[in-house]
């Protein structure tokens, strides 16, 4: 087994941990918290793939600029956590659809089969062009619609935030 194998998986096992750390911190900001770290571990692919823009945009975007935003949100709602609630009917539904995905997800792995690359993308365009401009020229010509849908879907997030948070305020 070489280096590359035992770092790719020391990172997913990171990955896989902190996702699932995630899904059952009770407290929201730790939960934000080890959402970062997911991040961190997907930028970190990105970068085994070669795929450094990819990196640098995850680490940017989704753990720099859209986790504040939730942070912001989570303390701008000022939501708090009941410890003595029981949910029990939750944890027994979350567990059934967890082993379901899970069971899915290994039946996938052993029996699906690769694509090979479709289009006219090849690894010589790509070294001779960069990352960075193929998919700047994609982005904004093929996916410029919901590239900007995306935008005014988040603002909109934003925006009924400030509102829940003033009414409760008010």
């Amino acid at each position: 087994m070489d280096i590359s194998s035992v770092f790719f998986a020391l990172v997913a096992i990171v990955a896989v941990v902190s996702a699932l750390l995630v899904v059952t911190c009770k407290n929201p900001i730790n939960s934000a918290l080890a959402l970062v770290l997911t991040f961190f571990c997907l930028a970190t692919f990105y970068a085994m793939l070669n795929a450094p823009f990819m990196a640098a945009i995850q680490i940017i975007v989704y753990a720099g600029a859209i986790m504040v935003l939730v942070i912001f949100t989570i303390m701008l709602l000022n939501i708090r956590v009941d410890e003595n609630k029981k949910h029990s009917h939750q944890l027994a539904l979350g567990s059934v659809i967890g082993i379901i995905v899970l069971m899915m997800t290994g039946l996938v792995l052993t029996r699906g089969k690769v694509s090979q690359p479709v289009g006219d993308i090849t690894n010589e365009l790509i070294n001779s062009q960069g990352h960075t401009e193929l998919i700047g020229k994609v982005m904004f010509t093929d996916f410029l619609l919901p590239f900007e849908v995306t935008s005014i879907l988040l603002l909109v997030a934003i925006v009924g935030a400030v509102i829940l948070a003033k009414r409760k305020l008010s």
